[in-house]
């Protein structure tokens, strides 16, 4: 079930990093003609973190999320500040073993499960009886396109 080598890094902001946006949103599909303009400057903090000092990375590890797209290798960004509602992504720790998974409740609230994104995984039904807790919720995922 293990999916994560829990080393938590804190998202320290020591100074801002700007970085230029383009005006245009880039399109998936045909391309079509645009501007080459650039937009005023962003922080990607801004965009990633909302509650600096609540919010933590991880590293994943493992494929149990390969079909929602979160990789092995991925950096997950992590608001331990939110409460997590069925279907947000969570990172939690169960029996004694932290995991990466999808939230799910059932209509009365009454029983939970953490559901993988891998038909090789089976849903983890959690009960009164486990040792269950949500560390946080899982607001943004990065993985790289390109290894270094």
């Amino acid at each position: 079930m293990s999916d994560l080598r829990l080393t938590l890094h804190p998202a320290a902001r020591r100074q801002r990093v700007l970085i230029p946006l383009a005006s245009d949103s880039v399109k998936a599909g045909f391309p079509s003609p645009s501007e080459n303009y650039l937009a005023p400057e962003i922080d990607l903090n801004d965009l990633l973190i909302h509650h600096r000092e609540a919010t933590f990375y991880v590293r994943i590890s493992g494929d149990s999320m390969t079909d929602a797209g979160i990789l092995d290798g991925d950096l997950a960004v992590v608001d331990k500040s939110l409460t997590a509602a069925d279907g947000d992504f969570v990172i939690a720790f169960v029996n004694g073993e932290f995991t990466i998974k999808q939230f799910r409740l059932d209509k009365d609230g009454q029983r939970g499960w953490l559901v993988p994104w891998n038909n090789a995984y089976p849903r983890i039904e959690v009960g009164v009886d486990d040792d269950f807790r949500i560390w946080g919720v899982v607001t943004h995922v990065i993985h790289s396109l390109r290894p270094r």
